[in-house]
């Protein structure tokens, strides 16, 4: 993770990703990845600019069942130290796989933070690229997810029907 330099506002844009869970708007600040939304962003400040940047790249071959790791740029710009923590970790949960609150909570020194750990889940400014739909409760039902339960159902069965093909 980087730190953003001041940059011209030309290289602080969003992008959409149409996708099986429906659109993703990707929000670059200084031509970094900074977000990932299921609703238009509101900042009016970011004018639309459709770019091959390496996330929409990214994106586009996980959804295509082609790419499961990402690699492109992505920086936090909020959030607190914990819950960057919790973000961070989630790049340690591999493509097709789950993990529970408590784990995380007990990954990052915090065993006792499960619930901590899910309002800082809900907080994720960048999902899919960090994960959060990979944590599930610890009787392993489903859990929840900001984005909506169904979205997050259905980005586990991408995975895990691709990790199986």
């Amino acid at each position: 993770m980087k730190r953003l330099k001041q940059g011209s506002s030309h290289n602080n844009f969003y992008d959409i990703l149409e996708s099986p869970v429906g659109s993703l708007y990707l929000i670059f600040v200084s031509g970094v990845l900074t977000g990932i939304s299921f609703s238009k962003p509101s900042n009016i400040l970011l004018k639309r600019k459709e770019e091959m940047t390496p996330a929409r790249k990214e994106l586009a071959e996980y959804f295509e069942k082609a790419g499961q790791e990402f690699t492109c740029e992505t920086v936090f710009t909020e959030g607190t130290e914990f819950e960057k923590k919790v973000w961070e970790t989630l790049k340690e949960i591999p493509y097709g796989e789950t993990r529970t609150y408590k784990w995380l909570a007990e990954k990052i020194g915090k065993p006792h933070a499960f619930r901590a750990v899910g309002n800082a889940l809900s907080k994720n400014p960048i999902p899919i690229i960090f994960p959060c739909h990979r944590i599930i409760e610890t009787d392993g039902s489903i859990g929840g997810y900001s984005p909506g339960v169904n979205i997050k159902r259905r980005l586990l069965a991408i995975e895990y029907y691709t990790k199986k093909n």
